[in-house]
């Protein structure tokens, strides 16, 4: 069996933090490692996970939980930390208001990547659709960027056409690949895509999973600071793409957004 292993970064995250962890308490995939990497918060955030680990415990599912809280210098550090403690076969952050869509998501997840490793060379990439949700969790529409059907590190000229929650990578490339800490709200663009340049590199393939595999919370750290992480974008764009294709995107990107908001 395939195991998944969820990290979750939280801090001070009561508010939001309960749909995500019963999200993954209801999944009927029983090989799922949680890891929880929380800043030492001041409010309820660890109360609830200790509840959430004795619930678990008496649901008997299966999964492991670990929590690790201490402080730590911004949201990307935390991840670097969940990437040090990893196991399993994929990974996927999965963090405070996000939430999987339906009990027997990573059941679905694991048979199509089981499926698509049957000739033995797993996806270093399983990624899916997006739907997203309002701070109290509710629907709101489904992600205008769509994955593609054949998705590469070049897709992400376009924008990032998978959202981050939807974005399993295979442990061995997301370890070799830690967030670059140089940036403070698109570290995580940066990771999809070099974790895709080195898939490329040594020739493995990514899945589509064509189903929507995570709910994702539309007020985030990008849209309460979203002025500074298109500045950031900008820059790692320029990093992987280049100056001049940049500009010239950017100006589409420009004319785009006029017409209908880019999320």
């Amino acid at each position: 069996m395939i195991r998944i292993t969820y990290v979750t970064i939280t801090y001070n995250a009561a508010a939001v933090l309960q749909r995500t962890l019963d999200s993954i308490l209801q999944q009927d995939y029983e090989n799922i490692v949680h890891l929880i990497i929380d800043g030492a918060s001041t409010d309820e955030t660890l109360t609830m996970v200790d509840d959430y680990i004795e619930r678990s415990n008496q649901a008997g599912n299966g999964h492991r939980i670990q929590v690790m809280s201490e402080p730590d210098n911004g949201i990307y550090d935390a991840m670097n930390k969940g990437l040090r403690s990893l196991d399993g076969d994929y990974v996927c952050f999965l963090n405070a208001g996000d939430f999987l869509p339906a009990p027997d998501t990573v059941s679905k997840i694991e048979e199509r990547a089981s499926l698509a490793a049957g000739d033995g060379n797993m996806p270093a990439v399983l990624y899916g659709d997006t739907d997203i949700v309002d701070g109290e969790g509710r629907f709101l529409h489904h992600r205008r960027l769509a994955p593609p059907e054949h998705l590469s590190w070049k897709s992400f000229r376009q924008g990032m056409l998978v959202c981050h929650q939807a974005f399993y990578a295979r442990t061995d490339f997301a370890i070799a690949t830690p967030y670059d800490m140089q940036y403070r709200y698109s570290a995580d663009v940066d990771w999809c895509i070099r974790v895709m340049k080195a898939a490329e590199k040594e020739n493995v393939p990514l899945l589509n999973l064509k189903m929507v595999v995570a709910n994702y919370t539309q007020e985030g750290q990008t849209t309460l600071h979203h002025r500074e992480s298109l500045l950031e974008r900008y820059r790692v764009m320029e990093r992987h793409y280049g100056r001049f294709q940049t500009f010239l995107l950017h100006c589409w990107f420009a004319i785009r957004t006029l017409i209908k908001p880019n999320y």
